[in-house]
């Protein structure tokens, strides 16, 4: 069972930057396609980026295509999403979620995304 944990959340001003991280526990997470994910309250799960087991592929939302780059080490069981030129529509959870199904294209469903981990909060206000 692989356990995801988020880091990098919190309060930036517009304009601002933040590097969220989702570390994995186990190693077999080098082989899963990884994405992120974001959700506000009362609001449904919105797909943000995703990217293959080695890194070649990558997927971007409309919405944050150009301000945010989703990138990942192997060797630290990590997947990074770099976040610049925040605004306020970026404050939500935000949660990393794998799917061990490696011949599976990065997509957005995350129905697709059968590890989840507990999300970190990230608020862009002045």
């Amino acid at each position: 069972q692989v356990q995801l944990v988020e880091s990098g959340g919190g309060l930036v001003q517009p304009g601002g930057s933040l590097r969220l991280s989702c570390e994995a526990s186990e190693r077999s997470f080098r082989e899963y396609t990884v994405a992120w994910f974001r959700q506000a309250p009362g609001k449904e799960r919105e797909f943000v980026a995703a990217i293959s087991w080695n890194g070649e592929i990558t997927r971007y939302a409309d919405s944050v295509k150009g301000r945010f780059t989703i990138s990942r080490v192997n060797a630290k069981n990590t997947v990074y999403l770099q976040m610049n030129s925040l605004n306020p529509g970026d404050t939500d959870v935000y949660y990393c979620a794998a799917d061990s199904n490696a011949w599976r294209r990065p997509g957005g469903n995350p129905i697709d995304y059968e590890y989840w981990g507990q999300g970190t909060q990230v608020t862009v206000s002045s």
